[in-house]
C-alpha cells in the first residue's frame, strides 16, 4: 500500500489520482492527519502533504527498491523536521513550491499537483502523457480558452506549462476542441436539449464492465416494466421540455439490441409520439454486440428515423474476445455490420478497447486490418480503465496487472488506422485508471461525428436522462452545472419512478 498524509482535507480525490497514475498496481489510500498514524516500523511507502498559507511541503518516505525508485532517491532535500509522528530518517526527503496565488484554489490546486507531479516522476523515472491533468474532459480546458479568443499555440503552450502535458497531448486537446466548435455550430445551446434513454440489459457482463447492466436472460419477463416505467418518464420529460428543441437522441445500455424488435418498436415510438423530432440532428442507438443484432431490430430502427448505431467488437481477436466474456465470434462482427449496410444504415461507429489482457502491437494492428476491410464511418477507441466494480479488478489479483499494456506504439496503430480510413479526432475524454494513462478518442469521416459524444463531454446544454443508473445535467447562464441520478439498480428503477420524477422535477421544473 502507499499512504499519503495530509494535514488538511484538501484537494483528496486529485492527490489520490495523480499517484494512482504512477503506481497503478497498488492500493493507495489517502488519510487525513490524526486518522491514521504510520510509526517509524510501519515500513509503508508514504507521502506527507502539508499545507501552509504561502506553499506546500511533500514529504516523502521511501526504503531502497520498494516504490520502483530510478535511482533508490525520493528526490528534493533531506527532511530536516519530524511531520507526523516520524523523525528525520536518511531515505526521506522534502519538496516545496511557493504559492503563486494562495487566495485562488485553482491555482493551488495546480500548484500542488506540478509539484507531486515532479515528485512522483523523479520517483518513478515516469513521465505520463497527459502530465498532472487527473480530470476526464482536457478538451473542455483548450475549448474555453479558444473561446475566450486566445490563439492556438498559446493554449498549447498553456497545457504544458500548467499541467506538464506532452506536447502532442496538449496539441490533439487543442486540435479537437477546433473541431468541435466546427461541429456544434448548428446545436441550439440556450433553448435546445439532448436525451439521453438507458436500457440497462446485456447478454453477458464483460470482464471490464463497471456500468449499470443485468443478464437480459435473467430480466427477459419483467422487460415490459421497465419499459413502462421509462414510458412514465418519458412523459414528464415531454411536457418539463414543451418549447424547446430537441438536438439529439442517444438510446445507450448496456445492450439497447437485447430488446426484442416489439419492444424497441414500441420504445422509438413512444419517443417519436412524445417529442418534436422536426429539429433532431441526430438519432443514435448503441447496437454493440454482434449477437444481438438481427435484420428484424434493424429494420425497426431504421423505420423510426435512427440515423447513427453501433457494433462494437472492442476487439478483432477471437482468443481475447472469449477472455472478455463476449459470446460472439469475429465473423459475426463482420455479419452484423453487413447486415447494418444491407438495411441502408450509413452512420456505423464501431468501438475498439486497447489495453485487453494479453494484448499488445501484434493484436492490436490485426484488429485495425479487420475493422479497416469494414470501413466503418466513425471509430471510439477506448483505452482500458480498471474499474474496482469490474471482475477485472479480481482479474488482475490473479493474473497481474502486467497483461493489461496500453502503451504509446498501440495507441499510434490505432491513429494511424483511423487515419488510413479517411478519419480525424472529434472528441476525447479520460477515465481513472486507464491503461498507460492515456485516453479514449473518437474518429470520424467528414459529416459522421457523433454530436451526442461532444455534447456530454462539452456540456454545452442540458441532457434528460432517462432510465436506470442515469444522470441528468442541467446548465445555467453563469455556467453552473447541476446534476440529478435515477438509481442504478433496475427494480428499483421501476419501484420508485414516482421518485425519479420527483428528482428531475426538482431539477428542471414542472
Amino acid at each position: 500500500m502507499i499512504a499519503v498524509i495530509l494535514n488538511e482535507e484538501k484537494y483528496a480525490y486529485d492527490i489520490h489520482s495523480l499517484v494512482k497514475a504512477f503506481y497503478p498496481e497498488q492500493d493507495v489510500k489517502v488519510f487525513v492527519q490524526g486518522e491514521k498514524k504510520l510509526e517509524s516500523d510501519d515500513g509503508l511507502p508514504a507521502f506527507f502533504i502539508r499545507f501552509e498559507k504561502e506553499r506546500i511541503e511533500i514529504r516523502t518516505r521511501i526504503q531502497d527498491g520498494e516504490m520502483g525508485a530510478a535511482d533508490g532517491g525520493a528526490g528534493g532535500r533531506p527532511c530536516d523536521a519530524p511531520d507526523g509522528g516520524v523523525g528525520p530518517r536518511p531515505e526521506e526527503r522534502c519538496s516545496q513550491v511557493t504559492l503563486s496565488r494562495p487566495d485562488d484554489r485553482v491555482e493551488v490546486k495546480n500548484d500542488l499537483k506540478r509539484l507531486l507531479y515532479r515528485v512522483l516522476s523523479e520517483l518513478t523515472g515516469k513521465r505520463l502523457p497527459w502530465g498532472s491533468l487527473t480530470g476526464i474532459r482536457p478538451t473542455k480546458i483548450a475549448m474555453q480558452l479558444l473561446e475566450a479568443g486566445w490563439e492556438q499555440e498559446a493554449v498549447t503552450t498553456y497545457m504544458q506549462e500548467t499541467y506538464l502535458a506532452s506536447r502532442q497531448k496538449a496539441a490533439l486537446s487543442v486540435d479537437i476542441a477546433l473541431r468541435e466548435r466546427e461541429i456544434l455550430a448548428p446545436i441550439h445551446y440556450e433553448q435546445g436539449y439532448s436525451l439521453y434513454i438507458g436500457i440497462p440489459f446485456c447478454p453477458t457482463t464483460c470482464l471490464y464492465c463497471s456500468f449499470t447492466s443485468f443478464p437480459i436472460g435473467v430480466w427477459k419477463e419483467r422487460v415490459g416494466d421497465y419499459l413502462a416505467a421509462l414510458e412514465k418518464e418519458i412523459d414528464y420529460v415531454q411536457k418539463a421540455c414543451r418549447g424547446r428543441i430537441l438536438d439529439t437522441v442517444y438510446i445507450g445500455g448496456g445492450t439497447p439490441t437485447t430488446l426484442e424488435p416489439e419492444q424497441m418498436e414500441r420504445l422509438l415510438q413512444k419517443l417519436r409520439d412524445s417529442f418534436d423530432f422536426s429539429h433532431v440532428q441526430e438519432f443514435t442507438v448503441e447496437a454493440g454486440r454482434a449477437d444481438s443484432i438481427t435484420a428484424e431490430k434493424l429494420r425497426v430502427m431504421k423505420r423510426r428515423g435512427v440515423t447513427r448505431i453501433s457494433v462494437n467488437p472492442q476487439t478483432m481477436n477471437q482468443e481475447t474476445l472469449r477472455l472478455i466474456g463476449r459470446q460472439h465470434t469475429v465473423e459475426q462482427v463482420e455479419e452484423a455490420f453487413g447486415l447494418a449496410r444491407r438495411e441502408g444504415f450509413d452512420n456505423i461507429n464501431m468501438d475498439l478497447i486497447l489495453g485487453l489482457p494479453g494484448e499488445g502491437p501484434a493484436e492490436v494492428s490485426h484488429t485495425l486490418e479487420r475493422v479497416s476491410a469494414l470501413g466503418p464511418d466513425s471509430l471510439t477507441v477506448h483505452s482500458l480503465a480498471v474499474k474496482r466494480a469490474s471482475r477485472l479488478s479480481q482479474w488482475i489479483q490473479e493474473n497481474g496487472i502486467s497483461m493489461l499494456n496500453n502503451t504509446d506504439e498501440t495507441m499510434e496503430i490505432a491513429a494511424r488506422g483511423a487515419r488510413a480510413m479517411g478519419m480525424a479526432p472529434y472528441y476525447l475524454y479520460r477515465q481513472k485508471n486507464m491503461s498507460g494513462n492515456f485516453e479514449n478518442v473518437g474518429y470520424a469521416r467528414s459529416g459522421k461525428a457523433g454530436l451526442y459524444n461532444i455534447l456530454i463531454m462539452e456540456e454545452k446544454e442540458d441532457i434528460l436522462a432517462l432510465g436506470a443508473g442515469t444522470i441528468s445535467k442541467r446548465l445555467y447562464p453563469d455556467g453552473r452545472i447541476e446534476r440529478c441520478e435515477n438509481v442504478k439498480e433496475a427494480a428499483q428503477y421501476i419501484d420508485r419512478i414516482d421518485e425519479m420524477i420527483e428528482r428531475k422535477c426538482v431539477l428542471f421544473g414542472g
